[in-house]
């Protein structure tokens, strides 16, 4: 399975989404819960291919919004293995925002989502086999 540090390497996660109106509140910005529903989604994919057991979300850390996301912009999500425990990982997740018809680009929204490993009974157990 290769060293802690290929598994975090190989596991980094990227996701594009195109803002469109039905995702956006009526100040035509992307709705926060929006935001935090895609950035648990590929920080679960992170911490999945990372430890290839079952995860489940056990909190979060502090989320930033720094700056609202408009319809009509793209977003990458991307996640990336934060630090690992017995059972458990945390991610962190930045979301980058892209005018559709410029270079622009900028960090504005990121937090840290905390995981753990779960075995047939739902109980935690070691995130890595390796690390037992």
């Amino acid at each position: 399975m290769g060293t802690v540090e290929e598994r975090i390497l190989k596991s980094e996660t990227r996701i594009f989404k195109a803002v469109f109106p039905s995702t956006t509140n009526h100040y035509d910005t992307l709705f926060g819960g929006t935001a935090l529903h895609l950035m648990d989604e590929v920080a679960f994919i992170c911490a999945t291919r990372f430890s290839r057991k079952k995860v489940v979300t056990i909190s979060t850390g502090q989320i930033d919004f720094k700056k609202a996301i408009p319809a009509g912009t793209l977003i990458e999500l991307v996640a990336k293995v934060d630090s690992v425990g017995r059972t458990s990982c945390k991610i962190h997740v930045d979301i980058f925002m892209e005018q559709m018809y410029s270079e622009l680009r900028e960090t504005v929204v990121s937090g840290t989502f905390s995981f753990v490993a779960v075995d047939e009974n739902k109980k935690p157990t070691p995130i890595l086999d390796d690390l037992d």
